[in-house]
């Protein structure tokens, strides 16, 4: 499992780029000078664009010049590529919005600059400069999975307690060797899709998830003593409502939820009731104002009780997350499968109906015979 936290999230990058020059040719012998380096994006599994950013602050990147030709080398070499390397889901795009390519696996590369000709007889044996290009580095999918709660729902302890470190980023050893990526993302608070608190900055890193993760107190919500109390179900009303009024397609996404603090006293008891109330959520409703009640209510897949401080529920919890997952997986494989076979159907629809060409050879009976 892969861990971000929020502070570690760039979703946008400029980057500076330039092909390496061609070296110089030989006149004298007609020797040529080596092609300059070119420039690549390739995608890595554990690289974020902060770290990307860290690295290399001045956010230049220049390609190797090409070996001048000399007597004792005629052909000079290639000048030495420059890699870029960044994290996996990554749309990349020129300075005037133009798409250059996606990297969508890991190792998956983009040429984004080439390297300059070296000098021959066509360029009068003078070496040939590189490209020059503005990249946009654009993050399209930060994490398998998403945690949606209000602040102190234990979102952190959580991913603290699941990936057994502190650390930002974190290795968990899955049984099934699965790689997750789960994003702690800031508190929402009501009123979010307005741009309250860090709002629009959440719900557009939410859009880049496969899943939600919802996270909530068992004990309720209370942001501050201005504030109103909210019980555990409405708080998952609340939360369902911001999506909502943000992007509609965010409830569409997969989603679980994990209700938190299951050690505080009279937990069990609550946690009871909010079952009863998430079985028949439209006979609540009527508790809330008119402009709070969703148009739709979240249909969790998994709905685990978790406490962040003792470890109850944990591996649940985590095999609940790859078995959702898996079945996201399956099922976007299986339209993939049933679009193709639609394609190859039509394909052979419209090749089968079409009249044969005028030049096309027939054969008789005569002819196998």
């Amino acid at each position: 499992l892969f861990f971000f936290k929020y502070g570690n999230f760039i979703d946008k990058l400029r980057l500076f780029t330039r092909g390496g020059s061609g070296g110089m040719g030989y006149p004298r012998l007609g020797g040529e000078g080596g092609k300059g380096g070119d420039v690549w994006v390739v995608a890595q599994n554990r690289m974020t664009l902060k770290q990307l950013k860290d690295r290399y602050p001045q956010k230049r990147f220049v390609a190797g010049v090409g070996a001048n030709s000399k007597i004792s080398a005629l052909k000079g070499s290639k000048g030495k590529d420059c890699e870029i390397p960044v994290p996996v889901g990554i749309s990349v795009t020129d300075e005037n919005g133009k798409i250059i390519g996606e990297l969508n696996k890991e190792n998956d590369r983009i040429l984004v600059a080439q390297g300059g000709l070296g000098g021959k007889l066509l360029t009068n044996f003078l070496p040939l400069k590189g490209q020059k290009r503005i990249i946009h580095l654009d993050l399209k999918l930060i994490a398998d999975v998403g945690l949606v709660g209000f602040p102190n729902a234990g979102k952190s302890s959580l991913l603290s307690c699941v990936s057994h470190a502190k650390p930002a980023i974190a290795d968990y050893a899955c049984k099934c060797n699965l790689i997750i990526s789960v994003a702690d993302l800031p508190g929402l608070i009501e009123g979010a899709h307005m741009n309250k608190g860090m709002g629009h900055k959440f719900l557009k890193h939410i859009e880049r998830t496969r899943q939600l993760l919802f996270v909530v107190d068992i004990s309720g919500f209370q942001l501050s003593s201005h504030t109103q109390y909210r019980t555990a179900f409405e708080t998952i009303i609340l939360l369902t409502k911001e999506l909502e009024l943000y992007k509609e397609e965010l409830q569409t996404k997969p989603a679980l939820l994990a209700v938190n603090k299951m050690d505080l006293p009279d937990a069990q008891d609550k946690f009871h009731e909010l079952m009863s109330q998430l079985q028949n959520p439209k006979d609540f409703l009527h508790l809330f104002e008119k402009n709070m009640i969703p148009e739709r209510t979240v249909e969790f897949q998994h709905i685990i009780p978790i406490s962040a401080v003792t470890g109850e529920g944990i591996e649940e919890l985590k095999n609940c997350i790859r078995k959702s997952l898996d079945e996201q997986a399956n099922q976007e494989n299986d339209a993939l499968h049933k679009k193709q076979l639609l394609n190859l159907w039509i394909s052979d629809t419209i090749s089968s109906t079409e009249p044969p060409s005028k030049h096309a050879v027939t054969t008789s009976k005569m002819d196998i015979i």
